[in-house]
């Protein structure tokens, strides 16, 4: 019978769901579902101190919002729980147990102090940091003793001497010398496993057949596989999956800007995007794609096409992916994703106060919290619906990297009178009376239009032949636009026009006018 497939993410809630964890979670989930396997969530917990509920929450949120969903784990308690390590100390008390009676763990009681200065002065002269073993051979009496004293102890690994080696799913045989890792440390007491130790327990007890992880663990590997050769259990098999990388190749940390899924997801970033740009960083598809839904990167995932290089962080082509998913989104949708972004802008208030305690991910439709059909321009106190908004969105559709770049782009639609400097309306050479009377002649020519007909096609109708017949259009238009937005970039001024509305566009050139007196 065929090998059942379980793989497990195992983050740690000691911080803000870190990308590289959130990558190594997408891997995971690629491999368990194209092998019609189980995705496991396990919440390492055991440093009391640092973990905390808040950090789980974000983790459970985080790939939710990605869509990956686990088959066990917190919420979804399957046959191998409990899934958090703090509730699990009974589990490890039986194993610790078992390494001691056994002979195969002890007690160590050398002081911090003691073992720190070895570590240092083993650097110093260029050797293996590896405890001495002071401790290997106390007899039961003398820790006894050392334990009636109150002297405090950890608990070591008696590590034998042998070579530890392991097929590498990515990587191919790696190999260790166990003299060079040493008798190292498996628990701070009975009931309080540490890493190392937790980790092959957990994953013998939830039957997971593969780890898959990144690099940085391939360390820990040798000392997993001692554990699990003395406890008896079965040897998973491992592929380590290469580090995602800054610009200047180090490991990615927050030097190099955002490091947390939820920053990312904030600042607009849309769960597409990061899906597929997160399987691209270390996973090579073999051909010239770029762009792979969640579905797609299920039947083309394998463990043979990821990358030993590490895998560089870039933003460009985050921001590529995200343009390229936001204009294939519904304009309605698109707009319902930006309302939030104009909240936190201060630019309008949602008809029913209550909108403004929805959550940001809610709020952008994941939990189908209903939105507001109308809302309060803050500045003018005019009421405007959802279509005027989806208007005013569609302008930028086609250049938005990324969802908080709109109330930027669109506040000019919003504000009752725009404040910028008279040298923004110049165009190259063009003196202020030029630009006045360019002004004045568009206005005189948008005055005669009827409000019915004020639209971007009857505007260039009217407006370009006059343009062109100065010789340069910017002379009409590069004034017309920044007197409309004032900005230096926006979209076209016909589009803005109509946006604006025929009393509002004329009121705007007016406004410039004054300025350039």
């Amino acid at each position: 019978m065929a090998e059942k497939i379980r793989v497990r993410i195992a983050p740690s809630p000691t911080g803000k769901f870190h990308i590289g964890t959130a990558r190594a979670a997408l891997f995971n989930y690629l491999y368990a579902k194209k092998n019609k396997g189980s995705f496991v969530l396990r919440i390492e917990d055991t440093d009391v101190k640092r973990s905390s509920k808040e950090f789980e929450q974000d983790i459970l949120e985080g790939l939710k919002w990605l869509g990956l969903e686990w088959d066990e784990g917190p919420e979804k308690e399957g046959d191998f729980g409990p899934y958090r390590q703090s509730e699990r100390s009974d589990i490890y008390k039986k194993y610790i147990e078992k390494l001691l009676k056994e002979g195969k763990a002890y007690h160590c009681f050398c002081p911090f102090e003691e073992l720190e200065a070895r570590r240092e002065y083993q650097a110093s002269i260029g050797q293996p940091t590896v405890y001495s073993g002071k401790c290997r051979e106390l007899t039961q009496e003398e820790v006894e003793k050392n334990i009636a004293e109150g002297k405090p102890y950890i608990l070591r690994f008696k590590t034998p001497l042998k070579t530890v080696s392991f097929e590498d799913e990515v990587r191919g045989k790696i190999e260790f010398d166990s003299s060079l890792i040493g008798d190292f440390s498996l628990a701070k007491g009975k009931d309080a496993p540490l890493y190392n130790l937790a980790v092959v327990i957990d994953d013998y007890e939830m039957g997971i057949s593969h780890v898959i992880r990144g690099e940085d663990h391939i360390s820990n590997t040798p000392k997993q596989i001692l554990l699990q050769e003395a406890l008896g259990f079965p040897q998973p098999k491992y592929a380590h999956l290469p580090l995602v990388l800054g610009t200047d190749k180090s490991k990615l940390s927050k030097r190099h800007g955002a490091v947390s899924l939820s920053e990312y997801r904030d600042q607009g970033y849309l769960p597409e995007s990061m899906i597929n740009f997160l399987a691209l960083l270390g996973w090579n598809p073999g051909t010239e794609k770029d762009t792979f839904s969640l579905k797609e990167l299920t039947e083309d995932f394998s463990l043979e096409k990821v990358q030993k290089g590490g895998a560089v962080f870039n933003i460009k082509k985050l921001d590529y992916l995200n343009g390229f998913y936001i204009r294939q989104k519904p304009l309605k949708k698109l707009a319902e994703m930006c309302i939030p972004y104009l909240i936190s802008a201060g630019l309008i208030t949602p008809e029913h106060e209550i909108q403004k305690t929805v959550p940001r991910m809610e709020f952008m439709g994941s939990s189908g919290v209903e939105l507001s059909k109308f809302f309060k321009v803050n500045e003018t106190g005019k009421e405007i619906g959802m279509e005027v908004i989806e208007k005013a969105v569609s302008l930028y559709q086609e250049r938005l990297r990324v969802l908080s770049e709109i109330p930027d782009l669109i506040d000019f639609f919003f504000k009752e009178k725009l404040d910028f400097p008279k040298e923004l309306l110049f165009w190259k050479q063009m003196t202020p009376f030029e630009i006045y009377d360019s002004l004045e002649w568009t206005e005189k020519v948008l005055e005669k239009i009827p409000l019915k007909d004020f639209k971007k096609e009857t505007l260039e109708k009217e407006l370009i032949p006059m343009a062109q017949e100065m010789g340069d259009r910017g002379k009409l238009l590069w004034p017309l636009r920044a007197a409309l937005t004032g900005k230096k970039a926006s979209a076209g001024p016909f589009e803005v026009a109509e946006l604006l509305g025929k009393e509002k566009t004329v009121k705007r050139i007016q406004e410039a006018k004054e300025l350039l007196k």
